[in-house]
């Protein structure tokens, strides 16, 4: 395991310890005491957070697509005098 997996796995085993509500199920199983669920843990955050800032690049594509339409049309209007 590469040092950055060891240290991921390593602050959500911490992480998980210290927060109130995580079910222990995990830890019961002994999957944060296993390299390779340690590893699996890491690889499903990192997921997540992948498929989070994917889902708001999108709406960062739409709001910068709708303001240059309106800068654009305002831009056009302002040129011709009418603004």
């Amino acid at each position: 395991m590469t040092t950055f997996a060891a240290a991921v796995a390593s602050g959500i085993a911490t992480a998980h310890a210290s927060v109130p509500g995580i079910p222990g199920a995990l830890a019961q199983a002994g999957v944060l005491g296993d390299p390779m669920g340690q590893l699996l843990i890491a690889l499903v955050v990192i997921a997540v957070v992948i498929v989070v800032g994917k889902f708001l690049l999108s709406l960062a594509w739409r709001l910068i697509t709708i303001a240059v339409v309106v800068v654009a049309v305002a831009f056009g209007l302002s040129a011709a005098g009418l603004i």
